[in-house]
């Protein structure tokens, strides 16, 4: 197996804050039945837009048996069913951890075979042709499980392919904090979606930072690719253009010189993922610049790309990150699980009575 395989699978390490997540869950209010949006269209006769459950869920997930508890929390909170299917690395943990939460919700009659655990690839493939009775697909791992789905089934899918993530030192930024987060960014677990995969520098602070990147980044056992301007400064292997477009889930990094501040937001719209991507400088105008013409679901200043992530942003937990633009965006907790529908109650109100001038909307916006 893989290196980064392997440190997905661990869960000892882990368990402490699988639970603190449940607890965080567990504490947030419930999204089901919230009212949305409230509106008057005429004396008694009044539109309610109320959040309800998405409904029946599929949700494949690979190595991290960790993101089961995660996932059915959250299906579970929001109001919604699920088919759970982990990969098969994890098969035993994930059985385990299923088996205790199934037990616990056949004590309550009305949460009885809410989830289900699909074990076999199989299952999955006929999982995938129900269209007319699953409401939304949720991958969650690799690329090419991602995009397998996709290509294999009618149902919505949402997530992410890549997480090919950057990190930007402006020329405003202080080196020490910059150096700080490039290697959080890297380091901290480097075989997830939101570690950074690109550092782009700009040349005016490149002479000052890279040096001390460099050490920082060696000391944690990064492997440095560079283009020739940032060679020119540091020892670092030879970049290929396929280093801009790969994410890499180890510790390696590619590393790249621009001339300024719109180079690196065209290199980041033009070679990432839309994932998450960060601005680190003292230039506030820069950084908001930076954080609205960046086309990413998380964007970041002064702070490293680990921050995208559910529990981090207070959701309790993650069912996963979508760089969808419909719907649901960024880490999808609770708010992403459910969507809406429309309430009217009237008293007898007809479209002619409108249509004739008899009678007029009023369009008056309530309190919810």
């Amino acid at each position: 197996m893989a290196a980064p395989l392997i440190q997905r699978l661990g869960l000892e390490k882990k368990y402490a804050g699988v639970v603190d997540g449940v607890r965080q869950l567990i504490a947030l209010p419930d999204p089901a039945g919230e009212i949305l949006g409230r509106r008057r269209l005429d004396d008694d006769f009044v539109l309610t837009r109320i959040a309800v459950p998405i409904g029946v869920l599929g949700i494949v997930f690979e190595s991290r048996p960790d993101a089961l508890v995660q996932i059915a929390t959250l299906c579970l909170k929001s109001g919604n069913a699920a088919i759970l299917k982990g990969g098969s690395e994890a098969s035993r943990t994930n059985a385990a951890l299923f088996d205790a939460i199934d037990a616990a919700l056949r004590e309550d009659p009305a949460l009885a075979g809410a989830l289900h655990l699909a074990e076999t690839r199989a299952e999955i493939q006929s999982l995938l042709a129900l269209d007319d009775l699953v409401d939304l697909i949720i991958p969650r791992g690799s690329n090419e499980l991602v995009r397998d789905i996709k290509d294999a089934t009618r149902i919505p899918v949402m997530g992410h392919a890549d997480g090919i993530c950057h990190v930007f030192v402006d020329a405003g930024a202080d080196v020490a904090m910059a150096a700080r987060i490039t290697r959080d960014a890297k380091t901290q677990y480097p075989a997830v979606c939101n570690a950074a995969e690109t550092l782009l520098v700009h040349e005016a602070i490149a002479p000052r930072f890279l040096p001390a990147a460099a050490l920082a980044l060696r000391d944690a056992g990064v492997e440095l690719r560079g283009d020739a301007a940032t060679r020119a400064l540091i020892e670092a292997a030879p970049c290929s253009d396929a280093d801009w477009d790969t994410e890499y889930l180890d510790l390696v990094l590619a590393i790249k010189v621009v001339a300024g501040f719109d180079e690196a937001v065209e290199f980041i719209n033009a070679h990432g993922s839309h994932h998450t991507d960060t601005i680190v400088t003292a230039d506030a105008a820069a950084a908001e610049s930076f954080l609205s013409r960046v086309d990413s679901a998380t964007v970041l200043w002064n702070a490293s790309t680990r921050f995208a992530d559910g529990f981090r942003f207070g959701m309790g937990a993650e069912v996963g990150i979508s760089t969808n633009r419909v719907h649901a965006r960024g880490p999808v907790g609770l708010d992403g699980l459910v969507t809406y529908k429309y309430q009217v109650r009237g008293s007898g109100q007809v479209v002619a009575d409108y249509e004739s001038g008899a009678r007029s909307y009023r369009y008056e916006e309530l309190p919810t």
